[in-house]
Order: C-alpha cells, then structure tokens, then sequence
C-alpha cells in the first residue's frame, strides 16, 4: 500500500500562510523521508458564513513546480474542480505534466462544491454532476486512446486529438473521488481508481466501500480495476488539545498509527493520502516514523 502526504497550500494552513519554499521544503521531505506522494488540493477560496475569506495558491502550477522539484514521489490532486478548466485542455495539461514528471502525475477530479468560489471567479455552479460526466467523456478517451468526438451541452471537443503523448500509452491515472450513487457509478465507469475522504480508523470505510463495489456491479466494471484510495487525516495534538475523535483522525504512537494503516492495507486498499497535523516539517516526520513502522 503506497502512502503519501497532503500539502499545505491555503493561508492557515499550519498556522501560518505557506510560501513556494516551504511547500517545497516539505515536499523534498516527504520523499526523502520514504512517501511514496504528494497531493495538492484544488480551490479559488474558502469563503464560510461569518468567517473571513481565506486564500489559497492554485493548485496546477504548484503541481508543475513540485514536478520539477522532486525525483520519486508521485504527485496527485486531491481533486481538481474539473469545472475551472476546460476538459479538453486539462488531458492535454496532465500528459504534458506526466512527461515533465517521467510518468508520476495522478490525476485527481471531482465536480466541486463549495459555490463562493465559483461566483467570486465567474464560474457556473448549476448541473455540476452533468457538467462533470461530460468532462470525463472528453477527458477520459482523450488520455486512454488519444482521440475524442463529444458535442454535449456544457463542453464539447470535435475531433480532438492528443498529440505528442506523454510516457504512457494510456496516460495518467484518472482518479475521481464521490460518495453519491450517481458520482459513484460514474466513478465505477472512467476512473483508474476511486477515492473517499476524510476517515480516521479503517472501520469507518467499511460502508462507504460497499456502496462503491455495489456501483461497480451496476455497471459492469470488475472490482478489482478500481483502485481504492482512501483520505485519512493524521492528528499529534498538543497537550491540553481537545482529544482526537478516532473517527475522524488516526492518532496516538507510531505502533499505533501504523497498526491502523495495516488495517487499511488489508481492506484492500491501494494508496492513503493522508493530512497531517500540524502540517509542518515536525508533523510529517513524526507521522513517518509511523509509516517506518508499517513498513518495517
């Protein structure tokens, strides 16, 4: 099972706003440090009932940066709002990112929730679902067989064409994360792997992973051609902080941790994403010593 790490990228983000160095800095650490990724969320801004507005770097070129940077890890989005970028384009950005990286990008998508900011950047927030299941028959052929004829009624692509292609034939891993039937059937028709969030103990999967396989029966796609990928958050409270719900968060030794990362191994899962706090430098080597456990 491959694990791998959720930058901080948003203003906040451990306590303080995070710039390129430091985003870097931990990206070079989690990949000395024996993860096997990197995972980049995508929004425009956080803007909550009575709370002031926060920022957020874009995600596609801090993806391309941290491409750059780095050597091994692989580096996913945790997911990109496939409605800010036209689908056509964003196959065509992803094998342009996978050549760059040698072949370690994950695509990430999901159709996006949060409405602010799609009015505060002029993007429409109606028919989000039927929006998304049009990207993915662009993005979908596009990137598997290098040629697409769509013409629906939010995108379309009229014999679009990939060319050159990135290192792999078939190009990167499509990865969608859902909860809902309809996204979850979706998910069981074009995606390399599936993916929920935010878990702590493996016991908290159980159910979500039966509605998934019940979706892949529906449309007739083999279980096991879908990799699970599951979001957990990792928590080192501070003496006097509120305790960890473990359902919401792994918590407690490094045994202990990697106990319940062995939990998730042999429920199937293919590759964690984990977010750790505090997500810093500190966080994140005390949550691979967990994984050395794991591993070991």
């Amino acid at each position: 099972m491959k694990i791998g790490v959720v930058l901080p990228i948003a203003e906040g983000d451990a306590g303080v706003t995070p710039r390129y160095a430091e985003i870097r800095s931990l990206a070079l650490q989690a990949e000395a440090t024996g993860f096997d990724s990197i995972w980049i969320y995508d929004h425009l801004l956080f803007r909550f009932p009575e709370k002031p507005t926060v920022g957020i770097w874009e995600a596609w070129t801090l993806m391309t940066a941290l491409t750059e940077a780095t050597d091994r890890v692989e580096i996913g989005s945790i997911v990109l709002c496939s409605p800010f970028r036209n689908p056509a384009l964003l196959a065509k950005m992803a094998d342009t990112l996978d050549e760059i990286s040698g072949g370690r990008l994950i695509l990430g998508l999901g159709a996006g929730w949060h409405e602010p900011e799609f009015t505060a950047f002029g993007y429409p927030f109606d028919h989000l679902v039927d929006r998304f299941e049009e990207a993915l028959k662009i993005i979908q052929p596009l990137l598997k067989t290098s040629a697409v004829d769509f013409q629906g009624t939010y995108s379309s692509a009229t014999k679009g064409e990939l060319r050159p292609r990135g290192p792999r034939a078939d190009g990167p891993p499509i990865l969608v994360a859902s909860f809902k039937p309809r996204m979850l059937r979706l998910t069981a028709q074009y995606a390399d792997a599936w993916n929920t969030a935010w878990l702590g103990k493996a016991e908290g999967l159980t159910e979500r992973l039966a509605a998934f396989h019940a979706a892949c029966d529906e449309v007739g796609r083999p279980r096991d051609e879908v990799e699970v990928t599951v979001g957990v958050n990792v928590r080192f409270p501070e003496a006097g902080d509120e305790p960890v719900d473990p359902a919401k968060a792994l918590s407690g030794t490094a045994t202990e941790i990697a106990a319940e990362l062995k939990r998730y191994e042999a429920m199937g899962v293919g590759h964690l994403i984990c977010g750790v706090d505090p997500n810093t430098e500190a966080g994140v080597a005390r949550f691979a010593e967990a994984v050395a456990v794991f591993r070991g």
